[in-house]
């Protein structure tokens, strides 16, 4: 009979003493997954909030554009370079973009806006805005409708008042924030007819604008009313303009969503008095890893070489996110040693309280004539079978957590989540999917119980069999 079946038949000979070495290893894993899936899925969030869905992960610009991002600083329109951007198999979308300052005025409330010329053709395909379009608004007048509709429950009025102010991109959203009881359900379609809000996004040949949805509030504005902006254009020329809203949308990116006008490219260049002149191409990418970005921005480099042209990643451009990253991830990392100092004194506890119940086995088996290298393998390889087992059941156990939590974040509340939308992040929690983070976790375990493993090795090397046998 080898090892490996000795060693296992040795695991359930004593299950008590088994389950407890395997439960903290488990635990170990579990928890470790779970902290840093937490961790990556805010980078992630960030990325995606800040990068994916506004500045995309590649820009092609002027090279003086990312220092002094002024109108001077814009490159003429080519078609042709537009072709040839999209034609790189990594590249998934490109956006023409033209990028202004502003104050938008609206009675006698102003405010600075960033003004986003785009052709919203391409901006579908880049950033689909027109998903995050404005379908229904908690407001005054809809609340005092419901108000005096005897047919619906005070319960649902109450939590429709807590909503006031409040604006959702589609019902399913809506539904979810009312928390309807079953038997509230059947006012749901009265709620939402009631709540309605009239919107569309913009057509290459409108002249009208759209705005997010924090902006739209401050302003105190409906769709069709009029916006006043207020610029300087091109070589010093004053730009201003007025322009019908057409819709609004909800942007997840806090610091957008406060100050965001869409225009049509077209008015844009009209406005401020730029003739067929581009601030950048923003591109996004189907793989967004950073060998894979990497490699398509040198590929870009390559094919345009030493021109007029800048060709920078959302690194590069976006410093301060990169730094906030990494000072979260150091800070992350550090919690994760304690997390793993901690664990691995409970797993070396649980060794020593094994080691201590079995002395007077190991000595038996020492005194028929085993040895003590032989006995030492076999404790090591059931030491090692455990933390197996554990690292297997830890991963699969925080699964299905890290599957649910992807798709359905946790929800930040009160002064979290007013921190959070301070500093410009969406104040949300999202796992990330499994990925290699998983499998380092369990291979950090297997290395802390290889580690402990050393104590009972030494202490069976050093075992006295008359001793031993007293015990």
């Amino acid at each position: 009979m080898n090892y490996l079946q000795i060693a296992q038949r040795n695991l359930w000979r004593n299950k008590r003493r088994t389950i407890i070495t395997i439960a903290s290893i488990l635990f170990a894993v579990f928890f470790a997954v779970i902290m840093r899936s937490f961790q990556l899925g805010s980078y992630t969030l960030m990325i995606k909030n800040g990068i994916e869905s506004y500045s995309g992960y590649i820009r092609f610009q002027h090279p003086d554009y990312s220092e002094d991002p002024l109108l001077e600083n814009t490159i003429p329109y080519n078609d042709s370079i537009n072709r040839i951007l999209s034609s790189f198999p990594n590249v998934k979308s490109v956006s023409t973009r033209l990028e202004t300052f502003a104050l938008a005025s609206s009675g006698n409330i102003t405010k600075g806006v960033l003004v986003l010329g785009i052709n919203s053709d391409a901006e579908q395909r880049f950033s689909n805005p027109q998903k995050f379009l404005v379908r229904y608004y908690i407001s005054d007048k809809g609340l005092s409708l419901i108000e005096g509709n005897p047919e619906i429950p005070q319960e649902v009025k109450a939590k429709l008042k807590d909503l006031k102010g409040e604006g959702f991109i589609d019902s399913s959203k809506l539904h979810t924030a009312l928390e309807l009881l079953p038997g509230q359900n059947r006012y749901f379609d009265q709620i939402c007819n009631t709540f309605q809000f009239a919107g569309e996004f913009l057509n290459p040949s409108d002249s009208d604008v759209v705005i997010s949805f924090r902006l739209y509030k401050f302003l105190n504005l409906n769709v069709g009313d009029s916006l006043i902006l207020l610029s300087q254009g091109y070589q010093g020329s004053s730009a201003a303009g007025i322009y019908r809203v057409k819709g609004v949308v909800k942007l997840s990116n806090p610091e957008l969503d406060n100050k965001l006008v869409y225009m049509p490219l077209g008015r844009a260049q009209e406005f401020t008095g730029v003739e067929n002149r581009i601030a950048y191409w923003a591109i996004n990418l189907h793989n967004s890893d950073n060998e894979a970005m990497l490699q398509t921005q040198n590929q870009l480099k390559e094919r345009f070489g030493e021109s007029d042209f800048e060709i920078k990643n959302w690194k590069e451009l976006n410093r301060i996110l990169v730094q906030q990253i990494n000072s979260d991830n150091q800070s992350g990392k550090a919690f994760l040693v304690l997390l793993y100092f901690v664990v691995f004194f409970g797993i070396f506890g649980t060794v020593i309280m094994m080691i201590h119940e079995r002395i007077h086995e190991f000595g038996v088996l020492v005194s028929v004539g085993m040895q003590k290298v032989k006995l030492a393998t076999l404790v090591v390889m059931e030491m090692i079978f455990m933390a197996i087992i554990g690292v297997v059941i830890g991963m699969g156990l925080s699964l299905p957590i890290i599957y649910y939590y992807h798709f359905n974040p946790i929800k930040l509340t009160g002064e979290m989540a007013k921190m959070m939308m301070d500093m410009g992040y969406e104040p949300l929690m999202p796992m990330e999917p499994f990925g290699a983070y998983v499998v380092w976790q369990g291979v950090v375990v297997l290395i802390m119980v290889i580690i402990a493993c050393i104590y009972p090795a030494r202490r069976i090397f050093k075992l006295k069999e008359v001793d031993a046998l007293r015990r």
